[in-house]
């Protein structure tokens, strides 16, 4: 980070990843309405655990960036093997990621073996990876008072959000407000990781009275006078709010769209002949229902044509 490349590469990783999860969530809400809970991550058909792949990829990609591409020497160390000041954010950039990588590999692992509450365990990696960048974007060694200062400060506004909405998620795994919000927040991570990078980094789009100055080897946006600095600021709180009411706007007509692509699944409810005791419906020949779930001789019934279609609150007998 530091760089518009290093705002914008996270910014579109997280952007990706909030999107499949956005949609993903979605679309199993919309088929499966009453049985939906949320899941951690989706496998993807032919390669299974794909989206956590790309995480692992994207964040040793970053890692490298940080520590071994991104500075003259190829590494951040000075030469007497200590952090100089001026590498002090590649450090702080860089410590973001192991998190989420540990996320990622743990979430892999534990799939395969098929470890007990595995989604729990899953959301709370996440939840301690999302807490370590609230933490160090708080305590970002970069000057708080300044433009760039600002635009922290309400990125740490979204991260709270996606952290509280994760920790959520394991106590209330069936919610979808839950996910759709967690979702959206992952998706206005990204933005703003990218509405950050071309703003602070693109010498065309500096506020008026506001420059580029080189300190210690970063380039930082200063501010001529105080009403320059405060002008610049209120400039990043409306981007903020307009690009917070676009991304609520897109998951609306993201989720509208959807419900016309995936309508509710049909759900097929097994019937049990009554007992001799029962009335009027053994003398009809009628069924009731009875247990919903893999019962065989339910299952076996409905094969032979007795069964109830539900959909909804719609539903059709068959009889012989």
């Amino acid at each position: 980070m530091g760089t518009l490349v290093g705002h914008v590469a996270p910014g579109a990783g997280f952007l990706l990843i909030g999107l499949w999860q956005l949609f993903s969530h979605i679309r199993l809400f919309l088929l499966r309405p009453g049985s939906y809970t949320a899941p951690v991550w989706f496998p993807v058909r032919g390669v299974r655990h794909l989206e956590l792949i790309l995480i692992i990829v994207g964040t040793v990609i970053s890692i490298l960036m940080e520590l071994v591409i991104g500075p003259e020497k190829h590494q951040p160390f000075d030469d007497d093997g200590t952090i100089p000041s001026n590498h002090l954010h590649n450090f702080e950039h860089a410590s973001i990621s192991p998190g989420l990588l540990l996320f990622a590999a743990v979430t892999i692992h534990m799939d395969r073996a098929r470890a007990p509450n595995r989604d729990a365990v899953s959301q709370l990696v996440a939840a301690a990876a999302f807490a370590q960048q609230l933490l160090i974007f708080h305590l970002h060694s970069a000057d708080h008072m300044g433009v760039e200062g600002q635009y922290h400060w309400l990125l740490q506004t979204v991260i709270a959000v996606t952290l509280a909405t994760t920790l959520l998620g394991i106590p209330y795994p069936r919610s979808f407000t839950v996910s759709l919000v967690r979702s959206a927040s992952l998706v206005f991570q990204g933005v703003w990781f990218i509405v950050m990078g071309v703003m602070l980094w693109m010498p065309a789009l500096i506020p008026k009275g506001c420059f580029l100055n080189l300190e210690e080897g970063h380039d930082v946006v200063r501010c001529r006078t105080d009403e320059a600095l405060d002008r610049a600021k209120s400039l990043v709180n409306l981007q903020f709010s307009w690009y917070l009411t676009g991304t609520v706007v897109f998951v609306i007509i993201v989720y509208l769209q959807l419900t016309k692509l995936y309508p509710e699944e049909p759900r097929y409810v097994p019937l049990v002949k009554a007992g001799s005791g029962s009335g009027s419906d053994s003398d009809t020949g009628r069924f009731s229902i009875g247990d919903d779930h893999d019962d065989e001789d339910d299952l076996e019934a409905a094969k032979r044509g007795f069964g109830q279609v539900v959909r909804g609150t719609r539903h059709m007998e068959i009889e012989r």
